[in-house]
């Protein structure tokens, strides 16, 4: 069953291959011996991958709630053995309503299990994930994903944080090529490239180093630093947001290692779609 949902949602047993870390003609072999369990197609191969039959996609859903059954058999299975902990990692502001939903929720799926946050600064988008720190965490892209497996929650627009009193401020929205000759704030050496980049809009900047929201907003507070940041967020009466037009957004994310299939990393990333879609 989660070689057919892999190769469901990947639509080609290719991916789903790579996706499941084994080659593709055992999956292919499995899947034709589920469809002679079934006794029908449950996809409709082309050169490129295929499609789901009307059976298929009936199996998907059951199949679906299967694993997800299994999943929690298996928790409670574990939390019977011993308390079971899992450590959530969570970038910067941890005050998303998102994050609240999810907490609720995850307590009443697994209310015998340890949840541990580590709460961490801007300098490490993993939160500690390829130090082993945490075995998931709840954070924003973009970063290298390398051995890592992302799963996109929410898209956030984008603004530039300024001084309520600069002339920009009063703008209904800002290009990235207005503020060329601004200072942006930078994060420490070391930090990944390509979380750097998103953060100064594509390009290098000279700007003070923070590590911290709140170092942030006091850079542009006391420096005039141009701040990036996600709209909707509640800012200093001395500040002001304005979209910016052409960056693309901040994706919200849930990310763990590449091939953990530890049951309670998979219910939480389930959980976590749930609550952020809401």
């Amino acid at each position: 069953m989660r070689y057919f949902v892999a190769v469901a949602e990947e639509l080609h047993f290719g991916r789903a291959a790579t996706r499941l870390h084994m080659s593709q003609p055992p999956l292919s072999r499995a899947i034709k011996q589920l469809e002679s369990d079934v006794g029908a197609p449950l996809f409709t191969r082309s050169p490129k991958g295929g499609t789901l039959t009307p059976v298929g996609s009936v199996l998907l859903d059951e199949a679906r709630a299967l694993l997800d059954h299994a999943d929690r058999v298996r928790v409670r299975l574990s939390a019977a053995a011993g308390v079971e902990t899992i450590t959530v990692g969570i970038l910067g502001d941890g005050t998303d309503p998102g994050v609240a939903r999810l907490a609720a929720a995850y307590r009443r799926s697994h209310p015998g299990i340890d949840i541990r946050i580590r709460d961490t600064d801007l300098t490490d988008p993993t939160c500690g994930l390829r130090a082993g720190l945490v075995d998931v965490a709840l954070t924003r892209a973009p970063f290298d994903e390398t051995a890592l497996t992302v799963r996109v929650l929410r898209s956030d627009p984008v603004g530039v944080v300024l001084n309520a009193d600069d002339p920009l401020a009063r703008r209904d929205g800002l290009r990235l090529a207005e503020l060329s000759d601004r200072r942006w704030f930078q994060f420490p050496q070391g930090t990944d490239p390509v979380w750097q980049s998103y953060w100064n809009g594509g390009r290098p900047r000279e700007g003070p180093v923070v590590r911290a929201v709140q170092e942030c907003l006091q850079a542009v507070l006391w420096n005039g630093t141009v701040g990036v940041a996600p709209l909707g967020h509640d800012l200093p009466a001395e500040l002001a947001a304005v979209p910016l037009l052409d960056m693309p957004p901040s994706r919200v994310v849930a990310v763990w290692n590449e091939g953990d299939t530890n049951p309670l990393i998979r219910s939480f990333i389930e959980i976590a779609t749930a609550a952020y879609r809401h």
